[in-house]
């Protein structure tokens, strides 16, 4: 019985099956019936196949084949065929597209993993050239730098040409100049800030923001050195370990010469008040390598401030007001040294210095005075040979400079006796009456003291205010006193430096001001000396653009008559 249900439940199904395929038949014959009759012919203009398909017309093949009968197709089934021929090429075309892309991906990575192993290579090389040991054995992997064929040799040259452009750059010494023309300055940073001398039209005496290629740079620098601080091997045995971070970091200088590569000296505070840690960095065009790190304690250093001076009591008085804050309130390490020329007003002189000495119970000052006339080279001269306390560190100053507690430390950490010496950059003074427009709009000094385009300019031509120990000063000859009146000792003296093997550190300071005051250019000079007076006095005025407004007055003023009526 179940046999026979079987037998019948399959001869049920074949019959259905058999009835579903002629059904599928009958409409896909309908199917393409309706389509030969809705386009019979491929001349007609009203149809126009895509560009990319060949034409099916009554007169030609079926791009399939021959159908049975020799036959040919026309009007749908060639049309539809065209399609799937298409389809099949561009398939193909991908699949051979996909394969291409494969292999390049396939050659990339094996391209950078040999690149990697190569400039690991290169930097575990470095690292070994900069400790001066012997080369250590480290694992070989395939395709190292350290163990492919003539890489020793490679690496050899690699490391004599990063060692040579080390010794030929400015890193460590002072390399012999023509002239002040020839020294590469230094550009100042802080961590938002840059400090730079070539402003050009564009740019500004203090960048911010700064620019993203030098953000990304610095940063780099940054992190570069609190890696190598942090790290177990900085830390000083049996001492507490420091964890150094981006607040720590006070300031930082940078140069770059062109055929040598970038260094960087970088300053951070120490575990002690008066501690620092610097980092000087170099980058050859290459990966980055610590030149030294070292503890730099300014506890002790005290610093002459040698001041020559001639009459001007109102401006000294003035001066004298910032001494007291910043050098006898907020540093403590500070002797000042007046060599004052003639008797006129010299008792008034005197007595700010007493003045001083008793309000603010300071007694370490030193006044000196010289019957003959002045001359600002005479007046230092005598002032450095005057100190009996051994070697100190010396701070060339005139009165019309302002400075904070902030550039007394930049002046003891960037002289080295016997090693370098400091010039700033100062940034100098317009004339306030042109720069507020009238005496009543004049702020107080410490507000005017602003780094902008129009308030001032990063006073590149001077070398006057600089810190050098005395022992230097005496080794290099001192300045020459022959020259009178004003200018070109300062020259002179930095001049003898460049030539020397004593490293010149130019760079702007951000704390060092020289506060404007009208400028009498004397007829005794001697025309170079006139010449620089009068450039310097006109420099000291005002900016470009408002000498060009004082200068063009006549024709703003018609324009804005003209514009009224």
């Amino acid at each position: 019985m179940p046999a026979m249900l079987r037998r019948r439940l399959l001869a049920w199904v074949s019959r259905v099956g058999a009835v579903l395929v002629l059904l599928c038949c009958s409409l896909t014959l309908f199917y393409v019936m309706t389509c030969s009759t809705l386009h019979p012919d491929d001349s007609s203009p009203s149809r126009v196949l895509p560009r990319a398909l060949p034409r099916a017309s009554t007169n030609q093949v079926d791009l399939g084949g021959t159908r049975p009968g020799g036959a040919a197709q026309s009007g749908g089934p060639p049309v539809i065929h065209s399609y799937q021929e298409l389809l099949q090429e561009r398939e193909e075309q991908h699949r051979l597209h996909i394969s291409s892309l494969k292999k390049q991906i396939a050659q990339l990575k094996e391209a950078l993993q040999e690149r990697s192993q190569q400039l690991k290579g290169v930097q575990d090389s470095l690292k070994k050239a900069v400790a001066g040991g012997p080369a250590e054995g480290r694992n070989s992997q395939p395709g190292d730098l350290g163990e492919a064929p003539g890489a020793k040799n490679q690496q050899a040259d690699l490391q004599n040409f990063l060692r040579s452009q080390i010794s030929k750059a400015e890193v460590t010494a002072g390399a012999r100049q023509q002239s002040e023309y020839s020294v590469v300055p230094f550009e100042s940073f802080t961590l938002h800030r840059v400090y730079q001398l070539e402003m050009g039209l564009t740019r500004h005496p203090e960048e911010k923001p700064v620019r993203k290629d030098k953000q990304d740079e610095l940063g780099e620098v940054l992190e570069f050195s609190l890696h190598n601080l942090n790290a177990p091997l900085a830390q000083p045995a049996g001492k507490s370990s420091k964890v150094y971070s981006r607040s720590d970091f006070i300031e930082g200088i940078t140069r770059t010469e062109k055929d040598k590569g970038t260094v960087y000296d970088l300053t951070f505070r120490g575990e002690a008040s008066r501690e620092f840690r610097r980092l000087v960095l170099f980058r050859p065009f290459g990966p980055l390598m610590k030149v030294r790190s070292e503890r730099v304690d300014t506890a002790d250093v005290l610093i002459n401030i040698v001041m020559p001076l001639s009459q001007r009591t109102e401006r000294f008085r003035q001066f004298m007001q910032n001494f007291r804050e910043v050098c006898v309130q907020q540093d403590g390490r500070v002797h000042l040294t007046v060599v004052y020329f003639g008797k006129e007003q010299m008792s008034e002189v005197r007595h700010i210095l007493e003045n001083t000495s008793r309000e603010a119970n300071f007694k370490n000052y030193t006044l000196l005075q010289l019957d003959e006339e002045f001359s600002r080279g005479r007046g230092l001269d005598v002032g450095a040979q005057a100190w009996r306390g051994g070697d100190v560190l010396l701070f060339f100053c005139d009165v019309d400079i302002h400075f904070t507690a902030d550039f007394l430390g930049s002046c003891r950490l960037n002289a080295e006796s016997g090693k370098k010496v400091f010039y700033p950059v100062l940034f100098s003074q317009y004339n306030p009456k042109l720069i507020y427009g009238s005496p009543e709009n004049i702020p107080p000094v410490e507000q005017q003291l602003v780094l902008k385009k129009d308030t001032g300019f990063w006073r590149d031509f001077g070398f006057g205010m600089t810190c050098q120990y005395r022992s230097d000063f005496i080794h290099i000859g001192g300045f020459d006193i022959d020259i009178k009146g004003w200018g070109g000792e300062d020259v002179h003296l930095y001049r003898k430096y460049l030539r020397s093997s004593i490293l010149v550190v130019r760079a702007p300071s951000r704390d060092l001001f020289h506060l404007w005051h009208d400028k009498h250019c004397a007829d005794e000079l001697a025309p170079d000396q006139y010449r620089m007076c009068i450039k310097s006095k006109a420099m000291n005025e005002a900016s470009h653009g408002q000498l060009g407004m004082l200068f063009f007055h006549k024709d703003i003023e018609a324009h804005l008559s003209k514009q009224k009526t």
